[in-house]
């Protein structure tokens, strides 16, 4: 704090207190004095509680801008309480207290450089919750075809942030920066889209979690409302061209429905958790912008997507970790005793989706002075596997790939949000861009536990050696299969 923030403070306090006790004499001695010296009292205290609160208001305006600014700290990926703080997001969470801004002539040319596609033809993609698990698989791919890529993530706490940094730190490796800063501020937004000409958003940060939701409602109200509404207000009013927009919705918009496998043509007005309803709203607000802006939108239902660098919140993941520390897991059983199944979805299949999603996009419509030139595309898509699968079996593969019994403990579902089964029908992403799933439950758990001994440096002797013979029926009946394809 400036030592001359003190000093007006201590000086203001002071002049409050010697006036309060002239104040204090005056009324003693009203009765001796004259009517002109109680006035000029009464004024001095006056001036003197006006120039306290002006200090103090310099003091606070100082310290806590954020606050009277129209930026606040919200949520890409949907905030922990744990790390809500207000904060300036024209300012990187490391530089905050250094007040270092976004911006300027270095900063400018490293986003450009960043933005820039290195093929003919290639796309210039703004990322959000780049650092998250899907936004840090597709920014590589991206990367990796030659097209241009700018991160943007806010690194809360919901789950653990050193893995979002490790990520960062490999997309930095490739060569693409991720901004550690928030879709709800609409001024960085604005910002980006003044330095780099982006064709293209996928747009992935989002408050995840569906138990979550039951604990901190307003995250997700911040982060997959208030946030998509600040990202599609700037590609509509203030990119210029607009940006054609592919953006993460989710398959728990399904909610209650019980008709299989899910199609899209099939209704999502009963969400089974407020995380669903978050999602369905931001189908119908994308809705709202196609038609009256004309922006391209592209809504993806992700179906369960596991896989390296995954999410510690999803249920491979702490199983897996789980069953290395030896404690137990527990698994639900739905209300008819049937296990609940999952259409658990690799990584790799979501990454082809995502990038056919966007190459297929088409262009939008609208300009910056509100006016379209016709009806832009909207469109809604599945991509999952197409083969739910129990997870009991999931556990018994993970079981198997790290050489350890897990301690289970079966319950009956909850009335939390979760759902009993889910299962895609993949059949308009696949005519409209040739999406296949091609990766088994097996080979992707396989995957991710190497990846997983791999980061958390575990001792791999047993499981290494799970894993080699979990390997070699597979190999086995690739040799069966190719054998019989030559006959």
């Amino acid at each position: 704090m400036p030592s001359s923030g003190i000093t007006a403070v201590d000086a203001a306090a002071k002049g409050m207190k010697l006036e309060r006790y002239a104040s204090g004499g005056a009324l003693l001695l009203r009765r001796a004095t004259s009517a002109k010296l109680v006035s000029a009292s009464s004024h001095l205290l006056f001036r003197a509680t006006v120039l306290a609160t002006l200090a103090l208001v310099f003091l606070f305006t100082l310290h806590y801008p954020s606050l009277l600014s129209r930026s606040f700290h919200l949520s890409a990926g949907g905030a922990h309480p744990s790390s809500a703080s207000h904060r300036s997001l024209l300012m990187s969470s490391s530089s905050a207290s250094a007040a270092v801004s976004y911006g300027g002539a270095a900063w400018e040319k490293e986003m450009r450089r960043s933005a820039r596609p290195s093929r003919d033809g290639g796309i210039s993609v703004l990322v959000t919750g780049a650092a998250g698990f899907v936004g840090t698989h597709c920014s590589l791919a991206l990367k990796a075809r030659g097209d241009g890529v700018v991160g943007l993530d806010n690194f809360n706490s919901y789950y653990d942030p050193s893995l979002k940094r490790a990520r960062q730190a490999l997309l930095a490796s490739r060569g693409v920066v991720v901004l550690d800063a928030d879709i709800n501020d609409g001024l960085l937004l604005e910002k980006l889209f003044d330095v780099a000409a982006f064709t293209h958003v996928l747009h992935l940060a989002a408050q995840a979690g569906v138990r979550y939701a039951m604990e901190a409602p307003q995250t997700y109200v911040a982060s997959n409302v208030a946030g998509l509404v600040s990202v599609f207000e700037v590609a509509a009013k203030h990119a210029d061209p607009q940006p054609a927009i592919v953006w993460a919705s989710s398959s728990s918009v399904y909610g209650l429905n019980t008709d299989a496998p899910f199609s899209e043509d099939h209704r999502t007005d009963r969400p089974a958790s407020l995380y669903a309803a978050t999602k369905k709203a931001g189908e119908a607000i994308a809705h709202t912008y196609n038609h009256i802006y004309g922006l391209s939108i592209t809504g993806l239902r992700f179906f369960t997507v596991y896989g390296p660098w995954g999410r510690p919140d999803m249920a491979y993941f702490f199983f897996a970790r789980s069953i290395v520390a030896g404690e137990p897991i527990t698994l639900f059983r739905a209300a008819d005793g049937s296990d609940a199944r999952r259409d658990f979805t690799y990584i790799d299949d979501i990454v082809k989706g995502c990038l056919g999603a966007l190459d297929t996009a088409g262009k939008s419509t609208g300009s910056k002075s509100g006016k379209k030139s016709g009806p832009a595309p909207l469109r809604v898509y599945n991509l999952g596997n197409t083969s739910p699968v129990p997870v009991t079996r999931m556990v018994a593969i993970l079981e198997k790939l790290l050489g350890k019994k897990a301690n289970k403990r079966i319950v009956t579902m909850p009335s939390n949000g979760d759902v009993p089964f889910t299962h895609a029908n993949v059949s308009h992403a696949a005519h409209d861009f040739g999406y296949r799933p091609t990766t088994s439950l097996e080979a992707g758990l396989r995957h991710f536990v190497d990846w997983f001994v791999e980061y958390y440096k575990l001792d791999t002797k047993i499981a290494k050696g799970a894993r080699s013979a979990a390997a070699k029926p597979a190999k086995k009946k690739k040799a069966a299969a190719a054998m019989s394809a030559s006959a």
